[in-house]
């Protein structure tokens, strides 16, 4: 697995207001931290990933037909509908090193 010191990481915002740094990444999985400005959104997107989250800071509206669960190939959203910015760490197995929806 390779891993970075906070200083050697790179934050890029990959939508408005939605920033990434790519913590560390190995064969089998991927560690990112995420911030969230107060309005921005994630639209919907999925991904062959499982995905694990931890909301540090703030507080994220998760959007998957209505109900907050998560899990491969499923259709989900995120939005920030606070007045604080949403900070947290995510894992992805297998890694994901660049999110499918910054691409768009």
């Amino acid at each position: 697995m390779d891993s970075q010191a906070p200083a050697d990481t790179e934050t890029a915002e990959v939508l408005d207001g939605v920033y990434l740094t790519q913590l560390a990444a190995g064969e089998r999985t991927s560690v990112q931290r995420f911030h969230i400005e107060p309005g921005a959104t994630v639209g919907e997107h999925s991904h062959d990933n499982e995905q694990a989250g931890y909301v540090v800071d703030g507080t994220l509206t998760l959007i998957v037909d209505g109900e907050n669960v998560l899990a491969p190939d499923e259709p989900h959203a995120a939005a920030n509908n606070g007045e604080v910015p949403v900070d947290g760490v995510e894992v992805f197995s297998p890694p994901r090193v660049s999110p499918p929806w910054s691409e768009d």
